[in-house]
C-alpha cells in the first residue's frame, strides 16, 4: 500500500477550545428555540441542538457574534482600495467623497465590480483546472483519467470547428483542450460557446458592448477598472460587470461543465439519498467537499479498491462510505449516485456526528473553521489544492499527474483514523431522504423523446406556466433552506417548473421536492405533467458551475421559438445567496435576458443610482433586471407576474 503522507498546514488544533461555558448557560427550551429559528432542515435541527448542548461553535453562532453589522459596509459605502483611505461615505457627516474624490455611486459600483470579477474568476479558474485535465488526459499525462463520454467529446469539438475525422479520442481531447485553454487568453477576441446563445440575444450583447472577448481579459480589465484613477463612471463600470459575468456563464463555467461531462460522464437521471443521516456508524465515513470533480472522482475509484476495503474491515468497519457536501457532492450525486450529506451550512454539522473519519476538501465555500471544529472530534480535515490550504488541515498535493496515487493515500489516511473514533461522541440524526438528480440538458432531452418539442408544447398550452432557475447558497440572514424550499413550493403550486443547482437543489432534496411523489405539491396542471412523465416538479441540474446548463437549456428553447432568451416565460432566483460567485451568476442571468430575484440585498444600498441601474435602467439595455425580495412568498409573486407578462408578449 502506498505510504504517501500529508503535510500539516500551520499549527494543529490539538484541543477543543470553544467557549463551552457560554453555551452551557442555554436552557433546553432556548436550545430548541435557537435550532428552530436557524434552519428548516430537520436533521440539521437535531445537530444544532447537539452542538449547542456541547458548546460547539457553528456558522450561526459566529453570525450572531458579528452583530450589529457595519451599515457602511452593508451599503457598499466603505472603500479600502488604496492607502489614502480607508474611506467611508457618510452624508450626515458631510463626507460626500473619499480622499480621491470618489462619491457614493463610484464607491458602490467599484465594490460591486470587484465582487463580480472575483466570482467570475473563481468559476473560471475551476473551469481552467478541468480543461487542463482534459488536455493532459489526451496527452497521456494524467494517469487514471479517461474519456467517459466519447460522443460528447466529438460533438463539442465539432461544434467549435475542430476537425475530428481520422483522429483518436486522445487526439481530439488534446485539440479541444488547447482550443479551450486559448479561450482564457487574449488572441481570439471571442468565446466559442457564446455562439450557443440565440442570434437575438447576441445582438443585444453587441449593441450594449458586453459581448465577452475572453475569460481572463474581462476579469483582468475589471480589476484594472476598480483601481483608483481608472473607472470613474458608475454606469460604465457596471456595464463591464455584465460583460465579465458573461465570460463566466458562457465561458469558464460552461467549459467546466462540458469538460467534466466528457471526462466523468454526462449526468443521467438517478436515485440517491440526502441529509446528515447518510453517515453510517458501521463504516469508515469520508465526506467530499468543495467544487472540483477531478479529486472526488479519483477518491471514488480508490474507495472501491478491495485492498482498501479489506483494510477498513481489518479495523472493524463494514467498509467505506463516501458522502458529498456542497458542489463536489453535487457532481458525484448526479454522476455516481453518491449520497449527499447536505449543503453549505451542513459542513460543520457533519463533523459533529462524531462518525466522520475524514473531510476531503478542494476549494470554494469551505469554512476555515473546519479544522477547529474537527479538533473536538477525531475527524481529519484533508486539503488538496495549493489554492486552498487551511491552517490545521492535513495537506496532500493533488494534481492530475499524481491523482491515483494521492487518492489512495487519502482514503488510507481516513481508514487508519477509524480506530480513533470515540463511540460515546457519535450522534447521527434521523433517516436520509430519497431524491432524484442528474437532469442534464441531455438527460431532459432524452426523457422527452430526443426533442424539446414536448416541453415547448406544455409551456405553450399553459400546463407548465413557466420555468424558474433557483440557484445559490445558504446565508445566515435567511433561515437555512427556508428561502429555497418556500420559493420552490410557491412556484410549483402555481404550475411553474423549477430547475435548480448547488445548495438550492440540495435544500429542495432534503425537503423531499426532488422526487416524482412531490408532484402532489404542484398545481393541477404541473402535477399532471409530472405524473405523465414520471418526473419531479423540481429538477436537480447539478453544481453551481452547472448554472451554465440552465443557459444552454434556455438557449435551446429560445432557438426553437426563434426568439431571444429575454422573450421566454422564465426567471431566475437566488433566495439565500452569499458568495461572489452567486453575484456573477445573477449578473450573467440578467445579461442573458433573465429577470432575476435575489433574497439577500447586495451591498449597493448606499447608492440610489446603482440600485436604480440594476433594478430598472438595465432593462433598457439587456431586456432584464434584478429585483430584491427577502420574503420567498412575495418573491414568488414577483416571478409569477413577470412570467404572466412574458406569456402575454408571446401570445400564449
Amino acid at each position: 500500500m502506498n505510504e504517501k503522507k500529508p503535510d500539516l498546514v500551520g499549527e494543529k488544533f490539538d484541543t477543543c477550545d470553544f467557549d463551552r461555558a457560554k453555551m452551557a448557560l442555554l436552557n433546553p427550551e432556548l436550545i430548541r428555540q435557537k435550532a428552530e429559528e436557524r434552519t428548516i432542515d430537520n436533521s440539521a435541527k437535531e445537530m444544532l441542538m447537539h452542538t449547542l448542548r456541547e458548546g460547539i461553535e457553528t456558522v450561526w453562532d459566529r453570525s450572531e457574534m458579528q452583530k450589529p453589522a457595519c451599515r457602511f459596509c452593508s451599503d457598499g459605502l466603505s472603500c479600502s482600495r488604496c492607502a489614502m483611505g480607508p474611506c467611508r461615505i457618510i452624508s450626515e457627516h458631510h463626507r460626500e467623497r473619499g480622499v480621491c474624490g470618489a462619491d457614493a455611486d463610484l464607491v458602490v459600483s467599484r465594490n460591486l465590480l470587484d465582487t463580480i470579477a472575483t466570482g467570475a474568476a473563481s468559476h473560471s479558474d475551476h473551469g481552467r483546472d478541468i480543461v487542463e485535465t482534459l488536455y493532459k488526459t489526451g496527452k497521456g499525462e494524467a494517469p487514471g483519467y479517461l474519456i467517459s463520454d466519447e460522443a460528447k467529446l466529438k460533438r463539442i469539438a465539432e461544434e467549435l470547428g475542430i476537425e475530428t475525422s481520422q483522429k483518436s479520442n486522445d487526439e481530439i481531447a488534446v485539440s479541444l483542450g488547447y482550443f479551450l485553454l486559448d479561450e482564457f487568453g487574449m488572441i481570439k477576441n471571442s468565446l466559442g460557446f457564446c455562439s450557443r446563445a440565440p442570434e437575438q440575444t447576441r445582438e443585444i450583447w453587441e449593441k450594449a458592448g458586453i459581448t465577452p472577448r475572453s475569460v481572463d481579459r474581462e476579469v483582468v480589465e475589471a480589476m484594472h477598472r476598480v483601481h483608483m484613477g481608472v473607472g470613474a463612471n458608475y454606469a460604465n463600470i457596471l456595464i463591464h460587470g455584465l460583460r465579465t459575468s458573461l465570460s463566466d456563464g458562457w465561458g469558464g463555467s460552461m467549459m467546466a461543465t462540458e469538460c467534466s461531462d466528457i471526462l466523468f460522464g454526462t449526468p443521467a437521471i438517478n436515485k440517491s439519498m440526502v441529509n446528515l443521516g447518510v453517515i453510517d456508524e458501521d463504516y469508515v465515513n469520508i465526506s467530499l467537499h468543495g467544487h472540483n470533480p477531478m479529486l472526488s472522482e479519483m477518491i471514488v475509484k480508490a474507495a472501491g479498491e478491495q485492498e482498501l476495503i479489506d483494510l477498513a474491515k481489518s479495523y472493524g468497519a463494514k467498509g467505506i462510505n463516501l458522502v458529498g457536501l456542497c458542489c463536489t457532492g453535487n457532481e458525484l450525486l448526479m454522476r455516481k449516485g453518491i449520497p449527499m450529506a447536505g449543503n453549505h451550512f451542513n459542513q460543520e454539522l457533519i463533523i459533529t456526528t462524531g462518525a466522520l473519519e475524514a473531510m476531503v476538501v478542494d476549494y470554494q465555500c469551505i469554512f476555515p473553521s473546519l479544522p477547529r471544529t474537527a479538533s473536538c472530534y477525531h475527524t481529519k480535515i484533508i486539503s488538496t489544492s495549493d489554492k486552498s490550504k487551511m491552517t490545521g488541515s492535513y495537506h496532500f498535493d493533488f494534481k492530475p499527474e499524481n491523482a491515483v496515487e494521492t487518492a489512495r493515500a487519502i482514503v488510507k489516511t481516513a481508514v487508519e483514523n477509524y480506530p480513533n473514533r470515540i463511540p460515546e461522541k457519535v450522534f447521527i440524526p434521523g433517516d436520509p431522504v430519497e431524491l432524484y438528480s442528474g437532469f442534464s440538458v441531455e438527460a431532459i432531452k432524452e426523457a422527452l423523446g430526443g426533442t424539446f418539442s414536448p416541453l415547448i408544447d406544455v409551456i405553450a398550452s399553459g400546463d407548465i406556466f413557466g420555468a424558474v432557475g433557483v440557484v445559490g447558497c445558504n446565508n445566515p440572514k435567511i433561515k437555512h433552506d427556508y428561502g429555497h424550499v418556500t420559493l420552490a413550493k410557491e412556484l410549483i403550486k402555481n404550475n411553474i417548473l423549477c430547475v435548480e443547482t448547488g445548495c438550492a437543489a440540495i435544500a429542495s432534496g432534503k425537503a423531499g421536492l426532488l422526487t416524482p411523489d412531490a408532484a402532489f405539491l404542484g398545481g393541477p396542471k404541473l402535477k399532471a405533467v409530472c405524473k405523465k412523465l414520471g418526473m419531479p416538479p423540481v429538477l436537480h441540474m447539478g453544481s453551481c458551475v452547472d448554472c451554465s446548463r440552465i443557459l444552454v437549456l434556455l438557449a435551446e428553447l429560445a432557438k426553437a421559438l426563434n426568439v431571444g432568451i429575454d422573450k421566454l416565460p422564465v426567471a431566475g432566483a437566488a433566495p439565500e445567496w452569499y458568495s461572489q460567485k452567486a453575484v456573477s451568476i445573477g449578473s450573467y442571468f440578467v445579461a442573458s435576458g433573465v429577470y432575476t430575484v435575489l433574497g439577500v440585498m447586495p451591498k449597493i444600498a448606499g447608492s440610489n443610482n446603482v440600485v436604480d441601474l440594476l433594478t430598472k435602467d438595465v432593462e433598457s439595455v439587456v431586456n432584464a433586471k434584478f429585483a430584491v425580495e427577502p420574503d420567498p412568498k412575495l418573491a414568488a409573486e414577483l416571478i409569477i407576474s413577470h412570467i404572466e407578462n412574458k406569456r402575454k408578449e408571446l401570445g400564449i
